[in-house]
C-alpha cells in the first residue's frame, strides 16, 4: 500500500471513529487530507463519516477540479483555501459536533479567539481560535474569509454552523477537533458557576505557545 492508499484509508478509519463517538450524525461533516502528489483526497457530497470507502473517495486538484471519484462536499473550497492560507496544514477535519457547534451559535464570543482559556490544553494544540461570521454552507464568503484567517491559526469556528479545525496530519487534526468540542462541553458544563472560574493568567498562556 503507498502513501496515498494509507491516507485514503486513515481518512475511512478516523471518519468512522469519529461517527461510532458520536462526533458526526448522518451526512453531517467533512474531512480532507493532502496527498504526496499535492492533490486532495476529500469526502464525496453527501457522504456520511461512518460508511466512507478509501476507493470512493473524491480527489481533487488544488483549483477544485475533479480528478477522480465521486463529487466532493461543497465545502472542499473552503478546504482548499485553508491549505493555500496556511501549508503547514495538511489535514482538515469539518463536523456539526454538539458542543462546539452550540458554541457557536452564541452571540457574545470574541472574534480574535471564541474560548477564553481555562484550561492549558486548546492553548497548546491550537492556539487563538478565530470566530467567522457566518454565510451560507458553501459560499464563497466563507472561503475568502477563512483564507484570510489561516495563516498563523489551524482551528476556527464558523458561526451558527460548527467547528473547521486542521492540523500537520489528519491523526492530529482529529484530535485538535476532539479537543475542541471537549473545551466546548467543559465550557457549557462550568455555566452555572461561571462567575468563579479560573481562567489561565496571560502569563500562563505565554508559557504554552
Amino acid at each position: 500500500m503507498n502513501e496515498a492508499e494509507q491516507i485514503k484509508l486513515l481518512i475511512c478509519e478516523q471518519g468512522r471513529a469519529l461517527y461510532l463517538r458520536g462526533y458526526a450524525t448522518g451526512s453531517a461533516g467533512n474531512m480532507s487530507a493532502v496527498l504526496p502528489d499535492g492533490t486532495v483526497a476529500a469526502t464525496p457530497t453527501g457522504s456520511c463519516l461512518g460508511t466512507l470507502d478509501p476507493e470512493k473517495l473524491s480527489v481533487v486538484d488544488v483549483h477544485g477540479e475533479l480528478l477522480s471519484g465521486p463529487k466532493p462536499t461543497k465545502e472542499v473550497k473552503f478546504h482548499l483555501a485553508l491549505y493555500r492560507g496556511n501549508p503547514q496544514l495538511k489535514a482538515i477535519v469539518h463536523l456539526h459536533c454538539t458542543y462546539a457547534t452550540a458554541l457557536s451559535c452564541l452571540d457574545d464570543l470574541a472574534e480574535d479567539n471564541v474560548i477564553k482559556p481555562f484550561t492549558p490544553y486548546v492553548v497548546m494544540r491550537m492556539g487563538d481560535i478565530p470566530l467567522i461570521p457566518y454565510f451560507k454552507p458553501g459560499s464563497e464568503k466563507l472561503v475568502t474569509a477563512l483564507e484570510e484567517k489561516a495563516p498563523g491559526h489551524n482551528a476556527f469556528l464558523l458561526a451558527n454552523h460548527g467547528p473547521v479545525v486542521g492540523g500537520s496530519t489528519l491523526t492530529e487534526a482529529v484530535n485538535n477537533i476532539e479537543e475542541l468540542e471537549a473545551t466546548a462541553r467543559l465550557y457549557f458544563t462550568l455555566q452555572s458557576r461561571r462567575e468563579h472560574i479560573r481562567y489561565l493568567s496571560d502569563s500562563e498562556i505565554k508559557e504554552l505557545r
